[in-house]
């Protein structure tokens, strides 16, 4: 996350943050001793590396600045070109990028001599531009693009690159982003193929990690001994997620007979055990359970009960009525059995457990049943051959989903006259004879907002600009 720090004239570097990076010293361009993130050297030695195959010979002016330098830097532009200039191009005391580490002002040696000044270092801009294109690979960015002035608050400066790691830097590449509009706007569904033995919240945790995105969440717990798909909304998704867990979900389990934990599953402490009897009717009685019917919540659950998590109860071994939830088995099937295990698949809907229906299916067969294992295989219109795994996210090897395109709702692109009234959170009149919901677009496909039909009219469900 640190590498996706933003610091800009609106967001101040934070007072604890250089105790969270590694400075090092080394020697500019003028054999002076600067500093800079280790991180972002051993990047940037890298990228140097490269392009001395390619006769560009890099070095590195200016790196890490204390705030008394910033000082000294705006202070000398103020008196050699006046204070409105200097707003322009240099950054207040506390704002600048180069307050990180992670920034680097690189110039070329030509002809054997590096630029002696501002005007030589902007006559470098062709040269430079041709750097640009290598610098995603590196994890570099340029923070101060063409055109971009309004957002980033700084004119085009094409020797001022930025560390934010390889994953993050080629989605801004791709995107023709900001640090800004990346860190504002990215936002979306992945398809995770969790794996066993870590949480969910593990897998959020990574990767916000990864993308340096804050606003990150799931759609449906998997417990630790659960693998497959977790959806992961990214971003403004996160708005979104109620829409993603109304749906129902395939599941492929693993169950033991004639073995009863206390957390219904293999990870739990053994209770009971019961000789299985042969022959038992598994197969007629999984089909019993094509139905709607109130389930009990496993006592290890998040569900809470008197503003307190089940999970909590059972650690303290204290007593409580456990809850009941109505819960639609819509298809259940019968996969592989064994003397005392079987497999089955089932498409459930929304809040069911199948540890919980693994327990009611074994009571069914007059003896005890566990989990052991569960896969998630399909959760509404995702599948688990679509799913990313975390190696593959951590390398940038993933999909990222459209809000609009994981939605199953009428998409219309309106003019500019409905756009603003959309901007504005207006009301709208339901001309468009909406049922339910809508997305509204710009000519631009640019996500506005979702409306929903209310009173003959369409009303704001969710906005996102």
């Amino acid at each position: 996350m640190k590498y996706k720090v933003l610091v800009n004239k609106e967001h101040k570097i934070k007072e604890n943050y250089l105790s969270k990076i590694e400075l090092i010293t080394i020697k500019n361009i003028d054999n002076e001793d600067i500093q800079i993130e280790k991180e972002t050297y051993n990047a940037y030695q890298k990228l140097e590396k490269f392009l001395k195959t390619k006769n560009i010979i890099i070095g590195i002016s200016s790196a890490y600045r204390s705030k008394e330098y910033q000082q000294e830097i705006y202070d000398d532009f103020v008196k050699e070109y006046g204070e409105e200039y200097a707003n322009k191009i240099v950054a207040p005391v506390g704002c600048s990028e180069h307050h990180t580490g992670l920034a680097i002002d690189i110039n070329i040696k030509k002809n054997g001599k590096w630029p002696a000044n501002n005007k030589e270092l902007e006559k470098q801009e062709p040269s430079l531009r041709k750097i640009h294109k290598y610098l995603a690979s590196y994890g570099f960015i340029l923070r101060y693009s063409k055109d971009k002035e309004n957002i980033t608050g700084y004119p085009y400066e094409p020797w001022h690159i930025r560390y934010v790691g390889k994953v993050v830097a080629k989605i801004i590449e791709k995107e023709n982003y900001t640090l800004e509009e990346y860190l504002n706007n990215y936002s979306g569904v992945i398809i995770v193929n969790k794996p066993v033995d870590i949480t969910s919240f593990d897998v959020v945790n990574s990767i916000s990690k990864t993308l340096g995105i804050k606003r990150v969440g799931h759609t449906g717990t998997l417990d630790p001994l659960a693998t497959g798909i977790l959806v992961v909304t990214i971003g403004k998704a996160t708005k979104i997620g109620e829409l993603l867990t109304a749906t129902y979900k395939e599941y492929q389990a693993g169950v033991l007979l004639g073995v009863d934990t206390d957390t219904i599953d293999i990870t739990g402490k053994i209770k009971n055990t019961k000789i299985v009897p042969e022959n038992l009717p598994i197969e007629s009685t999984l089909n019993s359970y094509k139905k709607t019917y109130l389930q009990e919540v496993p006592i290890y659950s998040a569900v809470k009960v008197n503003g307190k998590k089940l999970y909590d109860y059972a650690r303290q071994n204290k007593e409580v009525t456990l809850p009941k939830k109505e819960v639609t088995i819509k298809e259940i099937k019968l996969l592989e059995t064994d003397r005392n295990t079987f497999t089955f698949k089932t498409t459930v809907s929304k809040g069911c457990y199948i540890r919980s229906l693994i327990r009611d299916i074994g009571l069914s067969l007059n003896t005890y049943a566990t989990m052991t294992n569960l896969i998630r295989t399909k959760q509404g219109k995702f599948t688990i051959e679509e799913a990313n795994t975390l190696e593959e996210i951590e390398k940038g090897n993933f999909k990222l989903h459209k809000i609009e395109d994981v939605l199953d709702y009428p998409k219309i692109i309106v003019d500019k006259d409905i756009e603003q009234k959309i901007r504005t959170g207006q009301k709208l009149p339901n001309t468009y004879n909406i049922k339910d919901k809508v997305i509204f677009l710009t000519s631009s496909n640019e996500l506005l907002g979702i409306y929903q039909s209310e009173n003959n009219l369409l009303v704001v469900w969710k906005n996102f600009v």
